[in-house]
């Protein structure tokens, strides 16, 4: 159990700021670089889990050699005592999750903040990294609108990095992921790419413009069994028709029909999200986007 003034490495715990299925978070101080991070630790009964210990140090070294605006910053890793800790990064906001709590999301504010989501996994994407489990829970909004990806636990290594100690995943036949955001690819246990974050990425945005999830159900099976074979409800009509056209090619059931990658969200349709977010809540006639989102 830690308190305040415990030491973990070169941090000193301050005070905790939450708790979740996967450890506590904590404010601690750095004492070489004096300034606040987010320590993260496994908790007790998974830290005697090989695979556990392996996703959380995962988590910490998938996107250590990332250094984008959009995706938290992990300063160091280690353990002390049977502790297992991740710092990180400390960002002043919450999560999407509790955004999306308040309601829906005006079109123009949705948008903001998918197109630094895209921006982030692009990034990732670049450096061989699939995250495979983009949810709310995981995308903080900084009180001055600024988006940060965090909790890479179950991302997936695309091609091998230099660093040979790095555990590649291979995960065909296992459905790992969060029931809801799944992929259908990651639904039936397949071997996913980065086109599994777009599908995600389609989900956020939904659930943002819609305060709902886009695929429901009594279980986890139900949920999953909607994704394969359902298609969400329609979205408000005070969505901009040209931003739905976005949402259901994100959430197309075939990889190959969907964008092809986050760059192309986030630069790529650059103009796309412009145009959209010009518009506001004022419905777009059809055909006012002809050409668009080819």
């Amino acid at each position: 159990t830690l308190s305040a003034g415990t030491k973990l490495g070169n941090f000193e715990i301050v005070n905790l700021l939450g708790r979740g299925g996967m450890g506590e978070v904590w404010r601690a101080r750095d004492a070489r670089l004096k300034r606040d991070v987010a320590i993260k630790v496994l908790p007790a009964g998974l830290a005697r889990d090989p695979d556990r210990i392996a996703r959380f140090e995962r988590e910490a070294r998938a996107p250590s050699a990332l250094n984008h605006p959009n995706i938290v910053a992990v300063h160091d890793i280690g353990c002390d005592n049977g502790i297992y800790w991740i710092a990180s990064e400390l960002v002043r906001g919450d999560t999407l999750r509790r955004a999306i709590e308040a309601g829906p999301l005006p079109a123009p504010r949705a948008i903001e903040i998918a197109v630094q989501v895209a921006a982030g996994l692009a990034a990732a994407h670049a450096a061989g990294l699939v995250h495979r489990d983009l949810k709310p829970d995981n995308i903080m909004v900084t009180r001055g609108g600024h988006v940060k990806i965090l909790d890479f636990g179950l991302a997936k290594q695309r091609y091998p990095a230099p660093d040979s100690t790095t555990a590649y995943l291979t995960d065909e036949g296992v459905v790992l992921g969060t029931a809801g955001y799944m992929s259908p690819e990651q639904v039936r246990g397949e071997a996913a790419d980065h086109r599994a974050d777009l599908f995600s990425f389609g989900v956020v945005l939904y659930e943002m413009l819609c305060g709902k999830r886009a695929f429901a159900g009594e279980s986890s099976v139900e949920v999953m069994n909607a994704i394969l074979k359902e298609e969400p409800p329609e979205l408000p009509a005070s969505v901009p028709p040209a931003l739905g056209r976005i949402v259901r090619r994100c959430l197309e059931k075939e990889p190959a029909r969907r964008f092809q990658s986050a760059a192309d969200l986030a630069k790529g349709q650059a103009r796309h999200w412009q145009y959209v977010a010009r518009q506001g809540a004022r419905r777009v006639e059809p055909g006012e986007m002809a050409g668009h989102l080819a």
